[in-house]
Protein backbone atom coordinates (compact mmCIF):
# COMPACT_ATOMS: atom_id res chain seq x y z
CA UNK A 1 0.00 0.00 0.00
CA UNK A 2 1.57 3.35 -0.99
CA UNK A 3 0.26 6.68 -0.19
CA UNK A 4 1.22 9.75 -1.54
CA UNK A 5 0.84 12.67 -0.54
CA UNK A 6 0.08 15.58 -3.45
CA UNK A 7 -0.50 18.40 -1.36
CA UNK A 8 -0.76 18.50 2.61
CA UNK A 9 0.84 19.35 5.83
CA UNK A 10 0.54 18.29 9.42
CA UNK A 11 0.51 21.29 11.74
CA UNK A 12 2.81 23.87 10.46
CA UNK A 13 5.09 20.85 8.54
CA UNK A 14 4.89 20.69 4.91
CA UNK A 15 4.53 17.22 3.55
CA UNK A 16 4.02 17.78 -0.04
CA UNK A 17 4.88 15.40 -2.51
CA UNK A 18 6.13 12.65 -0.17
CA UNK A 19 5.56 8.75 -0.21
CA UNK A 20 4.68 6.01 2.82
CA UNK A 21 4.49 2.67 1.81
CA UNK A 22 3.19 -0.70 4.12
CA UNK A 23 4.92 -3.82 2.95
CA UNK A 24 2.28 -5.83 4.06
CA UNK A 25 0.07 -9.19 4.77
CA UNK A 26 -3.15 -10.61 6.46
CA UNK A 27 -5.17 -12.91 6.29
CA UNK A 28 -9.34 -12.73 6.74
CA UNK A 29 -11.16 -9.58 7.87
CA UNK A 30 -8.61 -7.33 9.48
CA UNK A 31 -12.12 -4.57 9.96
CA UNK A 32 -13.74 -8.03 11.27
CA UNK A 33 -11.02 -8.53 14.22
CA UNK A 34 -10.52 -11.77 12.41
CA UNK A 35 -6.49 -10.90 12.21
CA UNK A 36 -4.11 -8.13 12.61
CA UNK A 37 -1.63 -6.58 9.84
CA UNK A 38 2.06 -7.65 9.64
CA UNK A 39 3.67 -5.30 8.40
CA UNK A 40 7.16 -2.91 8.07
CA UNK A 41 6.54 0.84 6.82
CA UNK A 42 9.07 2.64 4.38
CA UNK A 43 9.29 6.64 4.81
CA UNK A 44 10.49 8.47 2.05
CA UNK A 45 13.82 9.30 2.27
CA UNK A 46 13.56 12.95 0.97
CA UNK A 47 12.01 14.21 4.16
CA UNK A 48 13.54 15.54 6.68
CA UNK A 49 13.94 15.04 10.86
CA UNK A 50 10.58 17.15 11.47
CA UNK A 51 8.73 15.84 8.32
CA UNK A 52 9.78 12.32 9.38
CA UNK A 53 8.25 12.76 12.58
CA UNK A 54 5.38 14.11 10.95
CA UNK A 55 4.74 11.39 8.99
CA UNK A 56 5.10 8.83 11.49
CA UNK A 57 3.11 10.75 13.62
CA UNK A 58 0.24 10.62 11.11
CA UNK A 59 1.08 7.36 9.52
CA UNK A 60 0.87 5.42 13.16
CA UNK A 61 -2.14 6.85 13.75
CA UNK A 62 -1.53 8.89 16.75
CA UNK A 63 -2.53 12.21 14.68
CA UNK A 64 -6.22 10.60 14.57
CA UNK A 65 -8.55 10.53 11.67
CA UNK A 66 -8.60 7.36 8.99
CA UNK A 67 -5.06 5.99 10.39
CA UNK A 68 -5.91 5.97 13.85
CA UNK A 69 -8.81 3.53 13.06
CA UNK A 70 -6.41 1.86 10.87
CA UNK A 71 -4.06 1.36 13.57
CA UNK A 72 -5.89 -0.93 15.49
CA UNK A 73 -5.71 -3.40 13.14
CA UNK A 74 -1.68 -3.31 13.01
CA UNK A 75 -0.05 -6.37 14.27
CA UNK A 76 3.77 -7.15 14.39
CA UNK A 77 5.31 -4.44 12.79
CA UNK A 78 8.90 -5.65 11.45
CA UNK A 79 10.69 -2.50 11.11
CA UNK A 80 10.64 1.06 10.09
CA UNK A 81 13.18 2.23 7.01
CA UNK A 82 13.71 6.15 5.40
CA UNK A 83 14.08 5.17 1.30
CA UNK A 84 13.86 6.50 -1.95
CA UNK A 85 9.86 6.11 -2.70
CA UNK A 86 9.07 6.77 -6.47
CA UNK A 87 5.67 7.30 -7.56
CA UNK A 88 3.81 8.45 -10.41
CA UNK A 89 0.03 7.98 -11.70
CA UNK A 90 -1.21 9.09 -15.12
CA UNK A 91 -2.73 11.94 -15.86
CA UNK A 92 -6.07 9.61 -17.03
CA UNK A 93 -5.95 7.24 -14.48
CA UNK A 94 -4.66 4.54 -17.16
CA UNK A 95 -1.40 3.17 -14.85
CA UNK A 96 0.04 4.38 -11.75
CA UNK A 97 3.49 2.47 -9.91
CA UNK A 98 5.80 2.82 -7.17
CA UNK A 99 9.18 1.37 -6.06
CA UNK A 100 11.53 1.53 -3.27
CA UNK A 101 14.65 -0.07 -4.91
CA UNK A 102 15.59 -2.81 -3.68
CA UNK A 103 12.97 -3.75 -1.84
CA UNK A 104 9.60 -2.99 -3.81
CA UNK A 105 8.56 -2.43 -7.81
CA UNK A 106 4.98 -2.23 -8.87
CA UNK A 107 2.82 -1.12 -11.22
CA UNK A 108 -0.68 -1.32 -12.68
CA UNK A 109 -2.76 -0.97 -15.81
CA UNK A 110 -6.29 0.07 -15.01
CA UNK A 111 -8.85 -2.02 -16.28
CA UNK A 112 -11.13 -1.37 -19.14
CA UNK A 113 -14.24 -3.81 -20.58
CA UNK A 114 -16.28 -3.90 -23.41
CA UNK A 115 -18.91 -1.59 -22.05
CA UNK A 116 -16.27 1.17 -20.46
CA UNK A 117 -16.26 4.37 -23.10
CA UNK A 118 -12.99 4.82 -24.50
CA UNK A 119 -10.25 6.84 -22.57
CA UNK A 120 -12.52 5.03 -19.40
CA UNK A 121 -11.58 3.36 -16.55
CA UNK A 122 -13.45 0.90 -13.95
CA UNK A 123 -14.51 2.31 -11.23
CA UNK A 124 -16.64 2.03 -8.39
CA UNK A 125 -17.96 5.62 -6.34
CA UNK A 126 -18.11 5.65 -2.80
CA UNK A 127 -16.73 2.52 -1.94
CA UNK A 128 -17.75 0.33 1.59
CA UNK A 129 -14.75 0.08 3.86
CA UNK A 130 -12.63 1.89 1.83
CA UNK A 131 -9.36 2.13 3.67
CA UNK A 132 -9.28 6.22 2.79
CA UNK A 133 -12.68 7.48 3.73
CA UNK A 134 -16.12 8.35 2.48
CA UNK A 135 -16.97 9.87 -0.95
CA UNK A 136 -13.76 7.81 -2.95
CA UNK A 137 -13.59 6.61 -6.40
CA UNK A 138 -11.28 3.31 -6.84
CA UNK A 139 -10.18 2.65 -9.99
CA UNK A 140 -9.77 -0.94 -10.35
CA UNK A 141 -6.18 -2.44 -12.16
CA UNK A 142 -4.28 -5.33 -12.96
CA UNK A 143 -0.82 -5.27 -11.42
CA UNK A 144 1.51 -5.50 -14.26
CA UNK A 145 4.57 -5.94 -11.74
CA UNK A 146 4.49 -6.79 -8.46
CA UNK A 147 7.81 -7.61 -6.65
CA UNK A 148 9.01 -7.66 -2.92
CA UNK A 149 11.60 -8.80 -1.10
CA UNK A 150 11.59 -6.51 2.61
CA UNK A 151 10.39 -7.23 6.01
CA UNK A 152 10.85 -11.28 5.31
CA UNK A 153 8.19 -10.77 2.42
CA UNK A 154 8.78 -12.06 -0.57
CA UNK A 155 6.41 -12.40 -3.36
CA UNK A 156 5.76 -11.92 -7.31
CA UNK A 157 2.39 -11.32 -7.96
CA UNK A 158 2.13 -9.97 -11.25
CA UNK A 159 -1.51 -10.50 -12.74
CA UNK A 160 -3.21 -9.52 -9.42
CA UNK A 161 -5.57 -6.88 -9.05
CA UNK A 162 -4.43 -2.99 -7.75
CA UNK A 163 -6.64 -0.65 -7.29
CA UNK A 164 -5.66 3.56 -6.89
CA UNK A 165 -8.30 5.39 -4.45
CA UNK A 166 -7.14 9.33 -4.08
CA UNK A 167 -7.11 10.28 -0.11
CA UNK A 168 -8.47 13.26 1.49
CA UNK A 169 -7.38 13.37 5.38
CA UNK A 170 -8.48 17.12 6.14
CA UNK A 171 -8.68 17.44 9.66
CA UNK A 172 -9.32 20.79 11.60
CA UNK A 173 -8.10 24.22 9.95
Amino acid sequence: MVYHIREGCYGDTRLDDFSVMFVAEFDGNVWAGETKITFGLVIDGRADDVQREALRTVFSGQAGGFMANFARVFGEVRGIEYAPISFAVADDLASWRAEVPGMVKASAEALTGPTTPPGARVQLHNPPGSETGPGQIVTWGTATENLVNAYGFQWNWAGKSSKHIPFDWSGPA
